[in-house]
């Protein structure tokens, strides 16, 4: 049986790897323009992952990843928790979701007028604070506590 090391991100903790990222190029287009940027996130121990992102329309999006060891499924999803705030602080599309109560407030708000009108309320978030998934469901939950929204299960 061939077995592989892998970077395992999940089992680290933030302050171990430094995320740096510099422009790659720009193509400029009617409506404004698309950027790519070239990010790396290194490990003391050698460990690294290199990535390519583009920012079109106010979205980052992951288009090429090499790491060195592999990556495993598991923590190509938890790469986007690592990159994504140094990616949108050098691309200028910094988030303008507010943060603590009133950023909670706008969260619910978007969850209820989804749900309202019949769509994926997890998705509208997503839409509306720029963020993926698993962060827009911590901002859910966040929401939850703040007694914004109502709570998941009801306790008996």
């Amino acid at each position: 049986m061939l077995e592989a090391s892998f970077v395992h991100l999940s089992g680290r903790s933030r302050p171990d790897g430094v995320v740096s990222v510099w422009p790659a190029w720009e193509v400029q287009e009617r409506d404004g323009a698309t950027a790519w940027y070239n990010a790396r996130l290194a490990f003391p121990d050698g460990a690294r992952v290199d990535l390519l992102a583009v920012v079109t329309g106010g979205h980052v999006l992951l288009e090429e990843v090499r790491a060195q060891p592999p990556l495993s499924l598991d923590d190509l999803t938890v790469l986007a928790d690592w990159v994504e705030g140094p990616l949108f602080e050098a691309c200028g599309a910094r988030s303008a979701w507010p943060h603590g109560v009133e950023g909670s407030r706008r969260v619910a708000e978007e969850y209820r007028a989804a749900q309202e009108q019949g769509v994926d309320p997890v998705l509208a978030v997503m839409r509306a604070t720029g963020h993926n998934r698993r962060r827009s469901l911590k901002l859910i939950a966040g929401a939850r506590d703040e007694g914004f929204l109502t709570p998941r299960h009801q306790r008996r």
